[in-house]
């Protein structure tokens, strides 16, 4: 295995040979959370500031719009690291088949 380099060798590394995404992923699904928490409150407030009955239904939607939006992220984010982890196998397994001397077409 490949020896680990550092957050921030990786971040200013130009060749892009190492990817970074994965290690970052669980901040962004973090900001994702924090995000659809935030648009959960606005828009119970907003649903209040119409009224009662706009309260109450703002009280109802607004765990289900929480819900849908943050399986939503996670899905999205799920796609991305599924993508990353096929371009990191697929260059290793083009590192093997070089040192073995199999013959590598372009």
């Amino acid at each position: 295995m490949a020896v680990s380099k550092s957050f921030f060798n990786v971040l200013f590394e130009f060749s892009f040979s190492r990817f970074i995404g994965i290690r970052i992923i669980g901040v962004l699904y973090g900001i994702g959370i924090f995000f659809a928490g935030l648009l959960a409150i606005g828009f119970l407030i907003a649903g209040f500031n119409q009224g009662f009955l706009g309260g109450i239904g703002a009280l109802i939607v607004s765990p289900l719009f929480f819900l849908i939006y943050v399986i939503i992220v996670r899905v999205g984010l799920e796609g991305f690291v599924a993508t990353l982890r096929t371009a990191e196998n697929t260059s290793y397994l083009v590192e093997n088949a070089k040192r073995n001397s199999y013959e590598i077409q372009d």
